[in-house]
């Protein structure tokens, strides 16, 4: 087993102003796969809504609070200090703060591909736009491009197919495309 690389730049916290607060600490390659080890702190309600994860695993182990824990199709369940949930590649699911103090959990998600860049930006965007969504040209662009890799459910499947081909067609004449000229490329669909 090789060990964590606290490479160039990491810890790296993001913040969505809303609640959610996400460490990256570093990679770590194990038996030939890559993992992101995270830490996170989820204020009380806070959580990211049902969301599915294409191509990445993600395992979330509760340090202290109470997790509540929600797969698609499935009744919530609630867990406490020392247990722990994993997400399956492809497996919708949400995860929230069901206790009245701050929830604080570690874990990792491998392969990250694209997900440090996905929600960091994510993060930044709901942090500027203020209501805690990401601002609707920035959700779309950035669903459209990791569509591969990352879908939130609640968003409506009109909203996606209709609305947000328009919101991107006129952000793009506004330039705000611009924002992720730099924008890592997707993973191909497996």
């Amino acid at each position: 087993m090789e060990t964590l690389t606290m490479e160039k730049g990491y810890p790296v916290t993001i913040d969505n102003g809303h609640g959610e607060r996400l460490t990256f600490l570093g990679r770590e390659l194990r038996d030939g796969v890559e993992y992101i080890q995270v830490e996170n702190q989820v204020s009380p309600g806070a959580g990211p809504p049902m969301h599915v994860h294409h191509q990445q695993h993600e395992r979330l182990h509760i340090l202290d609070g109470k997790m509540g824990v929600e797969v698609l199709g499935e009744q919530p369940y609630y867990l406490h200090k020392g247990e722990s949930a994993t997400f399956e590649a492809g497996i919708a699911h949400r995860f929230w703060n069901a206790g009245d103090t701050t929830l604080y959990c570690d874990g990792e998600i491998w392969p990250p591909h694209n997900i440090e860049y996905f929600l960091s930006e994510i993060y930044r965007s709901s942090r500027e736009n203020g209501n805690g969504r990401p601002a609707a040209f920035d959700a779309a662009y950035l669903l459209r491009k990791y569509r591969t890799e990352f879908d939130m459910l609640g968003i409506p499947a009109f909203v996606k197919k209709v609305i947000f081909p328009v919101v991107l067609f006129l952000g793009k004449i506004r330039g705000k495309n611009k924002r992720f000229q730099n924008a890592p490329e997707a993973q191909p669909a497996r």
